[in-house]
């Protein structure tokens, strides 16, 4: 079993939800995302809608989860046999004579949407909602970090014995295969993201896709990859060298881990998202690497891969204790190859720690 919130989180969670609906005079809010209904509840089924008012929650959720539905949900819970799950809310919401109905506009479906439309009473009025509960998971509880923490383990763990047997005539995807089948191994319940490993020119690509194709000798080798465990991601990029180093490749790999340390470095409560992004880009400029450094900075990781805040040029959130964030600078350089090196980040009340415990050496092998 995924080791969840503990009720008395999942309720604590509710209750500061319900509170934000009664200062907005929000009458219920319908949670559609999958992954905010386990943030809120413990629930990590795959089909069901949160209801929430300011005095009440209702889990809706098929017969197939029944069982689990009950064990891992702290909330009542609604099973449905014979009718869609909306059906269930609308009913509910027409029951509850609610007026202000609010939705999560980045995840009801155009259908759902239609369907709540032409469905509830006339009364009714659909408020689409910004990241409410998004909003909720910026900042991590101590429990969450320490599942996050022990996530980034497992991740570093599966690199390291991955290495173990890494050849330069295995191909790209029997890597990314090697990888992803340690972090089961090792307690993972599956990949945060699909696996990203790409040697030589084909590097230069920031989220290649594996081929059936020789890794290779005396070549960069990029590897991104996360692991997803008790629902909870991590996030890291190590690129090491087959063979034998160039001069070429250990001054591009300097200067992006210089770009990485002065972000890293940067990041403490109170400081914009986007100093942390310039901080990577003015590095890499005096390199003069800075238009070869093509996406931004980090992102927050959590039940997600890819949260709030996105450390980004023109991000104005600021930093906060709690916060799991992502530094990744890189450069890509077509038909050379890339680079980029990641760490897991924790936002303290002082600065941050690097959760990653991998090593940031240019490995050679």
């Amino acid at each position: 079993m995924p080791k969840l919130a503990t009720r008395d989180e999942a309720t604590a969670r509710r209750a500061a939800l319900a509170s934000r609906l009664t200062a907005e005079k929000v009458d219920a809010l319908l949670v559609t995302s999958l992954v905010n209904i386990r943030y809120l509840t413990g629930f990590t089924g795959s089909n069901a809608l949160l209801l929430l008012t300011p005095s009440s929650a209702r889990l809706i959720t098929d017969p197939r989860y029944t069982t689990q539905a009950a064990a891992e949900s702290s909330t009542s819970v609604s099973i449905v046999r014979k009718r869609p799950l909306l059906t269930e809310a609308i009913a509910r919401i027409t029951r509850g004579k609610y007026r202000k109905v609010g939705f999560e506009k980045t995840h009801l479906s155009y259908e759902q949407h239609a369907r709540l439309t032409e469905e509830l009473p006339k009364r009714a009025k659909l408020l689409p909602l910004e990241a409410w509960v998004e909003e909720a998971r910026l900042v991590k509880s101590a429990s969450e970090i320490e599942l996050i923490q022990e996530s980034v383990v497992t991740n570093s763990l599966a690199f390291d014995r991955s290495l173990r047997s890494l050849r330069p005539r295995m191909t790209e995807s029997e890597f990314a295969a090697e990888l992803d089948y340690q972090q089961r191994k090792l307690g993972a319940e599956g990949t945060a993201f699909s696996t990203i490993v790409a040697s030589g020119a084909h590097s230069a690509l920031p989220h290649a896709q594996p081929r059936h194709e020789a890794i290779g000798l005396n070549r960069l080798l990029l590897v991104d990859m996360g692991a997803r465990q008790h629902g909870y991601m991590s996030d890291m990029t190590r690129t090491v060298v087959t063979g034998k180093a160039t001069r070429r490749m250990r001054q591009l790999y300097g200067a992006v881990l210089e770009a990485q340390l002065a972000a890293i470095d940067a990041v403490r409560p109170g400081v914009l998202c986007a100093e942390v992004d310039r901080r990577a880009r003015i590095t890499l400029k005096r390199h003069g690497l800075h238009q070869q450094f093509i996406h931004s900075t980090g992102h927050g990781l959590g039940l997600e891969i890819h949260e709030p805040p996105r450390l980004g040029r023109t991000e104005v959130r600021s930093l906060a204790p709690g916060m799991v964030i992502t530094i990744e600078p890189g450069v890509y350089l077509p038909g050379e190859g890339g680079i980029r090196i990641e760490d897991t980040v924790l936002v303290t009340a002082t600065g941050c720690d690097v959760l990653t415990p991998t090593p940031k050496d240019l490995l050679i092998i």
